[in-house]
């Protein structure tokens, strides 16, 4: 088979190498053209090194299209993977501080709350250029899979706006997953799953071994089992609650509804710090900058090192080649995909984004009716869809009021803040961010003269969250070399989770 693929920010390390290492464990796939780009031309260079080594001690002859125009990297591609971050880890740590400043503390903020609206900001006017080039230079019905977050809003805008088919890809269905299996003493493939949702809040409402549903079991197995009793409370009350286990790991969920992170001296109740993922403030934030700094200083070892081996027992569980090959194949691939609504979920709104089941073959990507969601699970799935939605109408619009609304309208921020602080929180992260915003140009000046003006609301200046850890340095992180790199190579920065109490 011959065909492109396209990976636009290729100079993520984590994601780029291991999906295109599972992509070319596919054997029909050996002879596929590969191109990369990034406007980082020089994470693009060592990622490019990095996996034409892989390529070549494969055997394969494929030679990597490296370049930092994209048009040219998207030409004729049928199929681009996006896994870009837009602004780096430099917007990043915006999304993060200025919100505490204001007590909104995030363990990742990169698909809710404030940080993940103002991502959602800098990212979808940037993707939406990008689904320019692909209907422009790219191969008829050229299909993009989305693995950049917020993923429902990115999806959402590119499906709405950008006129380019495109999935949302995550892991969080899988991860679960496991977990459920593990508090039953049963392996994963024991056990028989239907998740449906939106993104990063997804609800396991089946969970079936032998043809028995466990659902009614569950909460029992998870507040005896001995590390997720400890690491996973947040995930266990809300079951306790709503009769339903979500995907979504505990310092995720913490931040996308408003009942465990609007009081600085309870957030440690509902968090555990052996691993980032179960609540730490700016957790996502440390691990990542440690990994781009561990990158950057080891690369040259990395290159040393033995390279990926492109066999089938070796791929991830990122869906996103076995989309590929179910498509190109025929073979049938069963996965959790975000696709527009279109009454998948018959109470959420139609023109929402919500991860649901879904079956790739030759014939393409098929999603069957899920029906209603069980109605307290569709009351969080749609408090968040109305935030998501003004939030991917202001991206595309430069309208602030709508920013305003949406910042006003989410969970957690408006637990913690009234309209004043939320309003003046929204000029800082617009002011802060303006060169990744171009759309909002106005609103930047007249924010810009409001902040001026000296007649501001009392912020904490410099406080630093309930929970948060130190950023080791590359000294520091020399010191457990195998651990550094394994974070600065994964795509899933939270495989491994370490069951550590505070």
């Amino acid at each position: 088979m011959s065909f492109k693929i396209a990976f636009i920010g290729a100079g993520s390390i984590g994601f780029t190498r291991g999906l295109l290492r599972d992509i070319l464990a596919v054997k029909e796939f050996n002879n596929i053209e590969v191109a990369f780009t990034d406007i980082n031309e020089h994470n693009l260079e060592m990622v490019t090194q990095l996996c034409q080594r892989d390529i070549d001690e494969n055997g394969l002859k494929i030679k990597i299209q490296s370049t930092a125009d994209r048009r040219e990297a998207v030409k004729n591609a049928r199929y681009v993977f996006n896994v870009v971050r837009i602004g780096g880890i430099e917007a990043y740590q915006y999304d993060i501080d200025i919100p505490l400043k204001y007590g909104v503390d995030q363990c990742v903020g990169d698909t809710l709350c404030a940080g993940g609206i103002m991502y959602g900001q800098r990212g979808i006017v940037a993707i939406l250029d990008f689904c320019k080039d692909i209907r422009e230079v790219a191969e008829p019905g050229c299909l993009l899979l989305n693995y950049a977050n917020p993923n429902a809003m990115v999806t959402w805008a590119c499906n709405k706006y950008g006129g380019v088919r495109t999935i949302g890809l995550c892991h969080g269905v899988q991860h679960g997953h496991e977990q459920i299996a593990n508090v039953f003493g049963l392996k994963k493939e024991e056990v028989d799953i239907i998740c449906a949702g939106i993104n990063h809040q997804t609800w396991y409402i089946q969970i079936l071994h032998n043809g028995e549903d466990l659902t009614g079991k569950l909460l029992e197995a998870f507040q005896k089992h001995p590390e997720y009793s400890v690491t996973e409370k947040v995930r266990i009350d809300m079951l306790k609650r709503f009769g339903y286990y979500s995907t979504e790991s505990n310092g995720h969920l913490s931040e996308y509804v408003p009942w465990y992170r609007k009081r600085p001296d309870e957030i440690t109740d509902w968090i555990d710090l052996g691993c980032w993922i179960n609540g730490e403030t700016g957790g996502y934030l440390r691990v990542t900058t440690e990994g781009r700094n561990w990158f950057e200083t080891d690369f040259p070892n990395w290159m040393k090192e033995p390279a990926f081996e492109y066999r089938e027992e070796l791929r991830s569980k990122e869906h996103g080649s076995y989309i590929v090959e179910g498509l190109e194949t025929g073979r049938i691939y069963r996965g959790h995909f975000n696709v527009v609504n279109s009454g998948a979920i018959s109470n959420l709104p139609d023109d929402a984004v919500v991860e649901v089941p879904g079956y790739v073959d030759a014939n393409g990507i098929n999603i069957p009716r899920v029906g209603d969601l069980p109605l307290g699970c569709a009351a969080v799935c749609n408090a968040s869809i109305s935030v998501q939605r003004l939030s991917v109408e202001a991206a595309v619009s430069g309208d602030d009021k709508l920013l305003r609304q949406a910042m006003m309208l989410d969970p957690l921020v408006g637990a913690v803040c009234n309209t004043n602080e939320i309003c003046q929180m929204t000029d800082e992260m617009l002011v802060a961010q303006k060169q990744w915003l171009p759309q909002y140009g106005k609103a930047i000046a007249e924010a810009e003269e409001r902040l001026k003006s000296g007649s501001l609301i009392p912020v904490k200046e410099g406080y630093e969250g309930a929970a948060r850890l130190h950023t080791k340095t590359v000294e520091e992180m020399a010191q457990d070399r195998e651990a550094a790199k394994r974070n600065a190579g994964a795509a899933d920065k939270a495989e491994e989770r370490p069951a550590e109490k505070m």
